[in-house]
């Protein structure tokens, strides 16, 4: 039921209190709809006139290969003395001449370890694993697993559903017990790094490489809970104490909830869904997607600017490939770009996510496949023979260049708003998505990567089980060739990033 006050939405007091029971922060909420009434949100873009860019677009640099730079040497001095590095352009480089410097990917990596100090590494903490550990949905993806192993499959599923997905297992051993989980693996993979940055240095790691995360309201004790435990993990603390540092240190923003609109039908101008499964003042909290993370954790970036920290990563937790990469950070760094995003070459298996796409004026933009551009226009450019790029979900971002446009970067990513026809009834949903800053950025960098390196991730409990699966098992499920071959690609990913990246085999 509406209330109408000199033109303005104001809801009733019982669908507040609903909502607010249900863990809705409704001042932020009525905000919303206000600047949405307003016109200030970007509405997002269908393609239907775009092409895809080269691999050899001077904006592209593949990292599926060494690296060599030449850059002039005054960029690189430049970059070691803003930020304080302690270092000499010699130390970094092949050859130092008058006007050019050369780098290769030893030096790379070294330069990239030194500026740990000025970077943070920042997780997008899904909600709770509940879609995650879905029977029919996991059933759908590989039902030829669960018919052989259902016991083992409702034991993990039992194991995850309802947990915050950071603090479900990353993987699952060889004889079938739960692995470490997703942050907990984060944690191991920065510890190990801060070790690196000690060693090369010689300096204590306190304050490098700091963690950042985005919370919501389910997830946000529980894995503030989970963390105090793994802190007194002796793994954990023994890496800590050769580096000189704390096992755990992160900053933390939640994010809010906002509830479900009603649909397009009832007219333009949104209000809030007041009748959820026909009851009368009922709403439907729902998050407003991850893309909100460049207004809640605006505090945080603000503290960790002021803390020194001049880049920062951004990435999904449930990607075990989401791991620091020095080599890519000193690119970053010495392009002086705004932001750069990892992508790899598109398979056949990636069938949702966004490919990076070249409008007519010619910008680089990232377009979801089915809503953001059509799985047809995308299979005439695959029939075409062109190289698609699959946007990776990991970004590198300027901090002092994103605090600049954080008070009006939230209108400037587009917003999505999709129509639903459930069981609670027919309403809208809003949600903006953290890649489509992309087609705001002026000139973004892009990383072509080795996708089983850097981009496992786990939609469902089924992709974590089959990444980690041994080929003999994986070879005796008679699955379809596409997804076969997905799977043994994942896998060896999986079993390479725990050896090498987490210390784990």
């Amino acid at each position: 039921m509406l209330q109408e006050n000199r033109g303005e939405y104001i809801p009733s007091p019982k669908l507040i209190k609903n909502l607010k029971k249900k863990g809705v922060d409704t001042g932020f909420l009525l905000s919303f709809l206000k600047d949405l009434d307003a016109g200030k949100f970007v509405p997002s873009q269908f393609y239907t006139d775009c092409s895809v860019p080269p691999l050899t677009h001077p904006s592209i640099i593949d990292r599926r290969v060494s690296p060599l730079v030449s850059i002039p040497t005054i960029r690189l001095e430049r970059l070691i003395k803003t930020h304080n590095l302690g270092i000499r352009a010699e130390d970094v480089s092949i050859s130092v001449g008058d006007s050019i410097v050369y780098l290769g990917r030893d030096q790379l990596y070294k330069l990239g370890v030194y500026l740990f100090s000025k970077t943070a590494y920042g997780i997008l903490n899904g909600g709770s694993a509940t879609s995650y550990a879905d029977y029919k949905k996991n059933y759908a993806f590989c039902p030829q697993y669960i018919d052989k192993y259902p016991r083992e499959f409702r034991k993990f599923a039992r194991m995850c559903s309802g947990v915050p997905k950071g603090i479900t297992p990353a993987y699952i051993t060889e004889n079938l017990k739960p692995g470490y989980s997703f942050m907990f693996l984060k944690f191991l993979m920065l510890l190990r790094n801060k070790l690196e940055y000690s060693k090369l240095t010689g300096r204590t790691a306190e304050g490098i490489l700091p963690a950042f995360q985005m919370t919501s309201l389910q997830t946000h004790k529980p894995l503030l809970s989970m963390y105090k435990k793994y802190e007194k993990s002796q793994l954990l603390r023994d890496l800590a104490l050769k580096a000189g540092c704390r096992p755990i240190e992160i900053y933390t923003g939640m994010q809010p909830l906002i509830a479900a609109l009603t649909p397009r039908e009832e007219g333009e101008n949104r209000r809030i869904f007041d009748r959820a499964y026909g009851k009368k003042d009922t709403g439907i909290p729902l998050p407003g997607g991850h893309g909100q993370n460049f207004k809640v954790l605006e505090p945080v970036y603000k503290m960790l600017y002021e803390k020194g920290i001049r880049y920062i990563w951004l990435g999904n937790v449930d990607n075990t490939g989401y791991t620091v990469d020095p080599v890519s950070l000193a690119l970053f760094a010495l392009s002086d770009k705004e932001a750069a995003f990892e992508t790899s070459v598109k398979t056949a298996m990636d069938t949702k996510g966004g490919i990076i796409i070249q409008e007519k004026s010619g910008r680089l933009n990232c377009a979801d496949i089915g809503s953001g551009i059509s799985r047809e226009m995308v299979q005439d450019f695959e029939k075409q023979g062109k190289t698609l790029l699959f946007n990776c979900g990991l970004g590198l971002f300027n901090l002092e260049k994103l605090l600049k446009r954080l008070p009006t970067l939230q209108y400037e990513i587009p917003l999505r708003i999709s129509e639903q026809d459930k069981d609670s009834g027919r309403y809208a949903q809003a949600e903006q998505n953290t890649w489509e800053i992309i087609g705001t950025i002026k000139n973004p960098l892009f990383f072509a990567v080795e996708k089983n390196k850097r981009f496992v991730a786990a939609k469902l409990l089924m992709e974590t089980i089959l990444s980690s699966s041994s080929s003999e098992k994986l070879e005796s499920l008679s699955l379809n060739p596409g997804l076969l071959e997905a799977a043994l690609y994942s896998a060896t990913g999986m079993k390479n990033l725990l050896q090498n990246d987490y210390g784990i085999g």
